[in-house]
């Protein structure tokens, strides 16, 4: 079987759009259509329900999904093993992402190590919340993510990396600047958060669920989104947030932020690695995940 129609059948059923397909695939919607129909054909059924807004797959079509996954798999592991050997400088491209806490800092200044360690190979850091990471390596967009937190997700596998910090931030001059303060006293300061599916949110959701409150229960009237827009509200006045500490570094160190912990919620989490479920390791994640571990050891 036509490995290159499965693919491209596949990617329409993930996707439900024959032009998204296509944009995944770096070639031409007519090209894809072409690809699915000339399966059909060969199969002598109806793989795709066409009609509605989204391409949706026929029951037919479902079985043959879960075949066709098995199947690309197990040609991707088989040449993954036979370039098992292979040696010389690193090439082609290496697709990583990150959730904004450990994108911010941490991991950029490492992959900038490791793309001057090793020129022929193109380093690309996509940075999303920690959701859309796991999502776009469990649909294999990239190769590797570094995420602040560990969703329940069949698709992708997770390995601790390293460990974080989070603080509350403050603006220079705060009361809370430099203290350790209570719940309580947080109740009464406002509070700027970070869109849902963030992984610091989700780990602030936890300790407060720990601690017999929730969010609501605080005064959080602004939510700005990712860490940028967050960390630029907090130094202009606006209120405090919770933030990775290893991604506000230079704003501690210059005195644009002001640090502050709270006492009945433990701020420490753990940075994971996450992969796609059963994908072989390319020889550009593997390397540099040995080069990431030495340098946050």
């Amino acid at each position: 079987m036509d490995t290159r129609q499965l693919q491209a059948f596949c990617e329409v059923v993930e996707r439900k759009s024959f032009s998204q397909a296509a944009e995944r695939l770096g070639v031409t919607q007519p090209a894809v259509s072409l690809q699915v129909r000339s399966l059909e054909k060969r199969l002598g059924t109806q793989l795709l329900d066409r009609s509605g807004r989204r391409v949706e797959p026929t029951e037919a079509g479902l079985r043959l999904y879960r075949g066709a996954q098995r199947l690309l798999q197990l040609e991707e592991d088989l040449l993954a093993e036979l370039a098992e050997d292979a040696t010389g400088e690193l090439e082609g491209r290496f697709e990583i992402g990150a959730s904004t806490g450990p994108g911010g800092v941490v991991l950029s200044r490492i992959l900038c190590e490791f793309a001057e360690a090793h020129p022929n190979l193109h380093v690309a850091l996509s940075v999303f919340d920690t959701q859309r990471i796991v999502e776009h390596v469990a649909d294999r967009t990239l190769q590797l993510g570094v995420v602040g937190a560990a969703p329940r997700h069949r698709g992708v596998e997770y390995e601790p990396f390293f460990n974080d910090t989070v603080i509350l931030a403050c603006p220079p001059g705060h009361p809370f600047a430099g203290r350790t303060i209570t719940l309580d006293e947080l109740k009464d300061e406002t509070l700027i958060v970070m869109q849902e599916g963030a992984g610091v949110r989700q780990m602030i959701d936890d300790e407060l669920h720990r601690a017999g409150l929730r969010l609501r229960d605080l005064d959080v009237r602004i939510e700005l989104g990712l860490q940028e827009s967050v960390t630029s509200a907090v130094r202009s006045g606006y209120g405090v947030t919770f933030i990775s500490r290893s991604s506000v570094e230079n704003d501690l160190a210059a005195g644009t932020l002001v640090e502050a912990r709270v006492g009945e919620l433990v701020l420490e989490r753990e940075i994971y690695l996450v992969r796609a479920s059963g994908r072989a390791e390319t020889r550009a994640a593997r390397a540099f995940v040995e080069f990431a571990k030495a340098r946050v050891a």
